[in-house]
């Protein structure tokens, strides 16, 4: 389906930085720039397809990172804010709560061009929580954008206005909630979204779609089908077989051709209320590795059987690196690796158990993980095949039971991004420690009861910190530094000047020392910094971008520290060195 009513977008005046930015002069981008962006550009969520999250930039480095100053603020639109602006040619695209996208001038932070989508007045008759945008995606002469009302779209880049519509769900019927946008492969828009029980299994799904003209290419079911090889749901119908979202971004491996994909949990959440603790629900808590011509499953991986909302859709890093886990550090290890083998390794913390998972990417193939904060649903893992045992005490068999649950469904880790530096060969995670109590709700399968558990957040025992920082070494999975503190932890970016930059809860913008985790700089943005922070740069100056605001995850860790509250502001941040 494709049309042009219900949206609007509005050319403003304003000083133009770059005739890139004229419609007639507009530099297409394409799959070569995607590979190997150039430095001073942001073309997709974590810049690259390996979800680095990491900036090639030196000009701020740890010598001058005291001296940044802020450039410019401007507030964005209200609603739920967790954004991540592009970078093009020395214009900024950034997306806003409710379907808003804006074109920045970075000098001034003027609008040059603004889309505002006409939102059905019943949509949150169906979707909950529907106006969150985490990022977009540009590829030729268009912005791609996953709309709240179940469509994605394409948006002149050089002017705004539309290009053309295609409905990829009718969310009066299989509403789906898409809080993450696109990235752009071989000329396709790849996008997951979250699903709900009412809307049935065939709601969650990944979609491909041509950029050039918004036709679908493929749509790969993230809830296994009867007859689709053994099947492993039990005497589940198919149309109760709920909820199983890939609801973030996914990575891409160029050279393998593979999209590397996360799921997230089913409704109900315990087993017992579905096929039975014997079964693995596929594909629910997994890696999917999906091939980019036709959306085929190439192989899976899954993280665990969860019982708690404990979903694993989160970023994952892509590395080539030498692997020799250090024993002392890391617990669960294949016996066939050779210490020091060189692989290609998928890694990172994937879901919010905390759990490092590091997977050879080509194949799938388990390699090693370690537990970051307090967790007690994982018990082992067996290095052999990867399988994950869940510890007998969390588990769930009937109405009313009660567990306590390490982390908390807000996390261990969310949905907050994690970086990598090539300086250091270290990975650097935001994970929180929070536990909650989970209580059974229903005795049998309900779409309305959503998990069928009802949870109490809390601190994890024995801490008064919620936050940390992690550095992990990739090869080795020994902690390099670590930093602790009170306020949750929040998106992180590095720099080739040897920084971290990253906010938390509180509504503290940091610059950290890649290699110690010394501070080097602070700022009060006073509101939780929400955004993926970006570098990039324009006219020769380096910036960082970054903005803050509400989600409902900084809420739920706000009740876990009630003492940090800052209030909630949506606003975007530019800082940069004082100006020559």
């Amino acid at each position: 389906m494709r049309y042009t009513a219900g949206a609007m977008s509005l050319l403003l005046s304003g000083s133009l930085l770059s005739p890139a930015f004229a419609a007639d002069d507009f530099v297409a981008v394409t799959d070569a720039m995607l590979r190997q962006p150039a430095a001073e550009d942001w073309l997709m969520w974590r810049r690259t397809y390996d979800s680095w999250g990491y900036s090639p930039l030196e000009q701020i480095e740890r010598a001058n990172v005291g001296k940044l100053e802020l450039v410019w603020s401007r507030t964005l639109e209200e609603g739920m804010q967790e954004a991540t602006p592009l970078a093009y040619r020395g214009v900024l695209y950034v997306p806003n709560p409710h379907d808003v996208i804006q074109a920045l001038n970075p000098v001034d932070g003027k609008v040059l061009w603004e889309y505002r989508r006409q939102i059905p007045e019943d949509l949150k008759d169906f979707i909950g929580a529907s106006e969150t945008k985490r990022n977009l995606a540009i590829h030729g002469h268009s912005i791609i954008h996953t709309t709240n009302d179940d469509h994605i779209v394409a948006l002149d880049a050089a002017t705004g206005a539309l290009q053309w519509d295609t409905q990829i769900l009718d969310y009066h019927t299989q509403a789906a909630q898409q809080s993450s946008g696109p990235i752009v492969v071989e000329g396709k828009a790849i996008s997951g979204r979250g699903c709900f029980p009412t809307s049935g299994p065939d709601a969650c799904i990944v979609t491909a779609h041509e950029v050039a003209t918004g036709k679908e290419v493929w749509r790969w079911h993230n809830i296994q089908r009867p007859g689709d090889g053994k099947d492993t749901w039990g005497d589940v119908p198919y149309a109760e077989r709920w909820h199983v979202g890939a609801w973030m971004i996914p990575s891409y491996d160029p050279e393998l051709r593979l999209i590397y994909m996360g799921t997230s949990v089913t409704a109900p959440a315990p087993k017992f209320l579905l096929g039975g603790d014997d079964q693995a629900h596929l594909y629910h808590n997994s890696t999917l590795a999906l091939a980019p011509d036709d959306g085929h499953l190439v192989w899976h991986y899954q993280h665990n059987i969860d019982h708690w909302d404990l979903d694993h859709p989160f970023e994952r890093i892509l590395v080539d690196t030498a692997v020799a886990p250090d024993p002392q550090e890391v617990p669960w290890r294949n016996p066939r690796l050779k210490a020091g083998e060189q692989r290609r390794v998928m890694t990172g913390v994937p879901g919010k158990t905390g759990i490092v998972y590091t997977l050879d990417r080509a194949t799938g193939e388990f390699l090693w993980a370690r537990p970051t904060v307090t967790q007690n649903v994982i018990s082992a893992i067996d290095g052999v095949n990867g399988k994950a045992a869940v510890n007998p005490g969390t588990r769930f068999s009937a109405m009313g039971q009660e567990r306590l649950i390490c982390p908390s469904s807000s996390g261990g880790k969310m949905w907050f991004a994690g970086a990598y530096s090539p300086l250091t060969n270290t990975m650097y995670q935001p994970v929180q420690s929070s536990c909650m109590t989970a209580t059974v709700t229903i005795d049998k399968r309900d779409p309305e009861a959503l998990y069928g558990v009802a949870t109490k957040m809390m601190m994890a025992p024995g801490t008064a910190n919620l936050g940390s920082l992690f550095a992990i070494d990739v090869g080795t999975g020994a902690d390099a530094w670590r930093h602790d503190q009170r306020a949750a932890v929040l998106s992180l970016l590095t720099t080739a000047g040897g920084l971290v930059f990253g906010g938390d809860a509180a509504g503290k913008f940091r610059a950290y020392d890649q290699n110690t985790g010394a501070i080097l700089w602070e700022i009060d943005l006073g509101s939780p910094v929400t955004g993926y922070p970006i570098s990039f740069a324009a006219n020769g100056r380096q910036y960082i971008a970054v903005s803050t605001g509400y989600s409902i995850t900084t809420a739920s860790y706000q009740r876990i520290t009630p003492d940090i509250a800052p209030p909630n502001v949506n606003k975007l941040f530019l800082f940069a060195l004082p100006a020559k």
